[in-house]
């Protein structure tokens, strides 16, 4: 097989930003080999057909989970068929750490399985990170026990599942939660073909299913579950939630490459507008760099998020990593081992004016051997220690969610301040959004400013973004 050096790219049922991570690829003269866990029914017929026309090999599964022996006997099979595989690469959560076992077997310098099943346990490391004085927050698992204790105690707590994906099932702890809503939250994750694997607990390196996570841009019309009516307070699918002290202040990400131990913040993004549903917590609209800390508070993030990984022995890879920002310092929400969701890789390359977060990460690993080139080139583009970028543009992105109901109309609407540069409308006119304990994408904007003008031009747009995509149901929804 001639020219066949290429890149293993991991699809969790059918989509996992296939058409960005290929176009990332094939950029590089590099061939695409694409294991994918079969799509669900709505999109079997076309989404095999679609992975086949963007990739030069593809194998689709028979179940809904890739497993471990998935990815070995695809291996195989490229091996056999003289394939040169320079690296595996996925975005989805859930097989980040099948992408570890695969770079492994390739000789491509990775976190190894252990450390990312180690970050998938969110109540463990919420306790580690405390233990270490780098969070003033600590978890308990929450049981009907626990869940009263804390509703006496009346402090601010918030639920999250132990081993969770995205925002589903996240919310703060209020008098009127009960044990039922952590029910139905469970029966909803077991019947989402999506995500039901994702929320195993204490998965080992045998478990099929692996850690969590997913980008947001996947998500379908008709994701949302529908969940079983259960009676008892018995009714457990392996879904387990913990109670943590509430993280107080303003939201932020930082978004890390990791070369050998050594982290490089590429961007700093600011959460503007963050929504605390029932169910989940909705992130609105997200600015880069951060509008409302000073370049000293920055650097205290960046040396707060390089003594976090170092702790946790991160040593190679890509993070998303959501903290909070109080007046009394930066404390963690979550690290994620991949690219963080939505619109925050394409806002990196906007910043950057070059390469986004999904170039970066892959070059990383195309370059993990002889790193010196690709990492004289990643600092130029990182935040320096003291909170300071080269970098004279400024980000800002809005992410819309649907509400339960029939989609009659949905648009981009043109008559804005300033025009985006990536809109992206992921409903149409006749899907059906139910009623969910996670979010249901309707679409996401971003737009780019220079920075010495985004003081000007930021409020102006914010509220006028609200109407950037424009939504309209069958019937009134409840």
């Amino acid at each position: 097989m001639e020219n066949a050096r290429g890149v293993l790219l991991l699809s969790h049922v059918g989509f996992s930003f296939m058409e960005d991570l290929a176009g990332t690829v094939t950029a590089r003269g590099l061939k695409i080999y694409v294991l994918s866990s079969l799509p669900e029914p709505l999109h079997q017929g076309s989404r095999p057909g679609a992975l086949a026309d963007l990739a030069d090999d593809v194998r689709v599964t028979a179940e809904h989970v890739l497993t471990p022996r998935n990815v070995e006997d695809y291996l195989d099979h490229l091996e056999a068929m003289g394939a040169s595989v320079l690296c595996c690469l996925t975005v989805w959560e859930g097989y980040r750490h099948l992408m570890a076992l695969a770079n492994a077997r390739l000789g491509v310098p990775d976190l190894d399985e252990k450390q990312i099943l180690e970050l998938r346990d969110k109540l463990t490391l919420r306790n580690r990170l405390a233990d270490a004085g780098l969070s003033r927050g600590r978890a308990s698992a929450l049981t009907p026990e626990t869940l009263a204790e804390r509703q006496r105690e009346g402090c601010r707590y918030f639920v999250k599942p132990v081993n969770g994906i995205a925002s589903f099932g996240t919310f703060p702890l209020t008098p009127d939660t009960t044990w039922a809503d952590l029910e139905r939250i469970t029966a909803e994750a077991h019947s989402d073909t999506v995500y039901a694997s994702v929320f195993t607990t204490n998965p080992g390196p045998s478990d099929p299913a692996g850690p969590s996570g997913h980008q947001h841009s996947d998500m379908a019309a008709n994701n949302g579950a529908n969940p079983d009516a259960n009676a008892g307070h018995e009714v457990d699918f392996g879904v387990k939630f913990l109670v943590e002290d509430y993280v107080p202040g303003r939201e932020f990400s930082f978004e890390v490459i990791i070369v050998d131990h050594e982290p490089h913040v590429v961007a700093v993004h600011e959460k503007r507008e963050v929504t605390e549903a029932a169910g989940t917590v909705l992130e609105n609209a997200v600015v880069s760099p951060p509008t409302s800390l000073s370049q000293e508070e920055i650097a205290a993030g960046i040396c707060w998020v390089a003594s976090v990984l170092d702790i946790l022995g991160l040593g190679w890879g890509c993070f998303h990593v959501e903290a909070r920002h109080a007046p009394s310092g930066w404390d963690l929400i979550e690290v994620n081992p991949r690219v963080g969701g939505s619109l925050i890789s394409p806002s990196v390359a906007a910043l950057t004016g070059g390469p986004s977060l999904l170039d970066l990460w892959l070059d990383s690993l195309l370059t993990a051997r002889q790193p010196a080139g690709f990492l004289k080139a990643l600092k130029s583009l990182s935040f320096a220690m003291d909170g300071s970028t080269q970098s004279g543009n400024a980000t800002f992105f809005r992410v819309f969610y649907a509400d339960p109901g029939t989609i009659r109309e949905v648009g981009l609407n043109d008559d804005l301040p300033l025009q985006p540069i990536v809109s992206h409308v992921l409903l149409k006119p006749g899907d059906v959004v139910e009623s969910s304990s996670r979010e249901v994408f309707l679409g996401q904007v971003l737009w780019r400013m220079d920075r010495a003008d985004r003081d000007t031009a930021l409020p102006e747009l914010l509220p006028a973004s609200e109407r950037a995509i424009e939504i309209a149901y069958e019937t009134e929804r409840g």
